[in-house]
């Protein structure tokens, strides 16, 4: 079989990348395969050859490229190989056990425009954007072989694998006259692996803190069931909830199972997000869409900032009541999520701990004291000499009445 195909100008010609690639793609193709970004087709060709590949689909934008790749495989009789146009995975089905990617990875140059090089303003954009797709089509076991450059900027191309809980190993590079080549075999993490066998799909890296990335992601309930009974839309949709997974990163020694642990226990009173399920350094609770505390206050109402904050006393002093320590309510700036219906969720419970002598509430109420300045924008009148007093009468005595007489303060 004849690797060369008719070309023009206008269709990616191979060069020292492809040939690069080319060696790992003998290796590495088995079964079913993608060619994402195909152009002359060498990549596609070279894992046709293989014995145990039992179909190959070759993908690019181009829409020449495609045509001169489908003429070369009519004119070739070859089969077991398809040409699809497609805007990355936009017209790609089904999952593969290799996907293959030598993507273009240039940082753009100004007033020029040409999609087979540039990947992007910084050069990693396209490959962005395909991490971001490529586990949706990729087995559980896949690989992917994904060829980038040093004018990419290597570490921005390994902060986005991560993002995306993919694992990455260097299979080989070669220097260039004003670049280095890189080539990665790419996995899924175990992590990763089991959450979509839990059903999760879409996962993205959302923020970090200082235990855990957090990563959101959909859970779509529907397709766990063996039958669907119902065909009602309000049902299916209500099935698909977003969430938000908290994974331990390796330097850290807190494990995230103690969070889990803990939102058992706080989720039977009502408190924090609703915990999904957990598995070795991984929390999945249900996400919580809104507003931090501090940011929410400027737009409300008195009325409504009060009812708020009371609600807060209250999970506080049920925590007190728990014997539960949470740490963070002296200043639980990012650690408080206000939701469209006025609902306030705590978050992050790692850090908790069993007491005999917790400090939820009073841990608020300094809180508090320090957000009068912009409470008094919105006309409470405590003072911080009151709040402080009540708070010491219910240090000592962390009872009914002496929490009463702190909420009433806020009235």
């Amino acid at each position: 079989m004849n690797n060369s195909m008719p070309t023009t100008d206008v269709v990616y010609q191979p060069a020292e990348d492809s040939y690069l690639l080319q060696e790992y793609v003998k290796e590495y193709a088995f079964g079913r395969v993608l060619d994402m970004g195909t152009g002359s087709g060498i990549q596609a060709l070279t894992a046709l050859k293989r014995t145990n590949v039992k179909e190959v689909v070759a993908v690019d934008i181009d829409e020449e490229a495609v045509r001169r790749l489908q003429q070369g495989i009519k004119e070739q009789r070859l089969r077991k190989i398809k040409v699809i146009k497609s805007d990355l995975f936009d017209r790609v089905e089904g999952h593969f056990n290799l996907i293959i990617f030598n993507p273009p990875y240039l940082p753009q140059d100004e007033g020029i425009e040409d999609q087979a090089i540039y990947g992007g303003k910084k050069g990693w954009e396209v490959i962005g954007r395909f991490l971001q797709e490529v586990s949706a089509h990729l087995f559980a076991d896949g690989k992917v072989l994904l060829l980038f450059s040093s004018l990419t900027h290597r570490d921005k191309v390994d902060e986005r694998l991560s993002y995306h809980l993919l694992d990455f190993e260097l299979l080989g590079q070669k220097k260039l006259s004003f670049e280095e080549l890189f080539v990665y075999v790419v996995v899924k993490s175990g992590v990763l692996r089991e959450l979509e066998a839990k059903g999760i799909e879409k996962v993205n890296y959302l923020t970090h803190g200082k235990r855990g990335n957090v990563f959101t992601g959909i859970l779509d309930k529907n397709k766990l069931r063996k039958t669907h009974l119902s065909t009602n839309r309000h049902s299916y949709l209500h099935n698909i909830v977003k969430v938000a997974i908290k994974v331990q990163r390796p330097e850290s020694e807190a494990p995230l199972d103690e969070e889990a642990k803990w939102l058992v226990m706080v989720n039977e009173k009502g408190i924090g997000p609703r915990l999904l399920f957990s598995g070795k350094g991984y929390v999945v609770y249900e996400f919580v869409e809104g507003e931090y505390l501090v940011t929410w206050i400027q737009n409300q109402s008195k009325e409504t900032i009060r009812k708020v904050l009371d609600n807060l006393l209250k999970q506080c002093f049920a925590l007190d009541i728990l014997g539960i320590n949470k740490e963070e309510m002296h200043h639980p700036v990012k650690h408080i999520i206000i939701d469209k219906n006025h609902h306030s969720v705590m978050l992050d419970f790692e850090r908790c701990y069993k007491t005999d002598n917790p400090k939820n509430v009073t841990q608020f109420i300094d809180f508090i004291c320090r957000l009068r300045p912009e409470l008094q924008k919105k006309e409470f009148s405590f003072t911080v000499e009151e709040l402080r007093g009540a708070a010491g009468r219910y240090k000592k005595e962390r009872s009914i009445p002496s929490f009463e007489e702190v909420r009433a303060l806020l009235g």
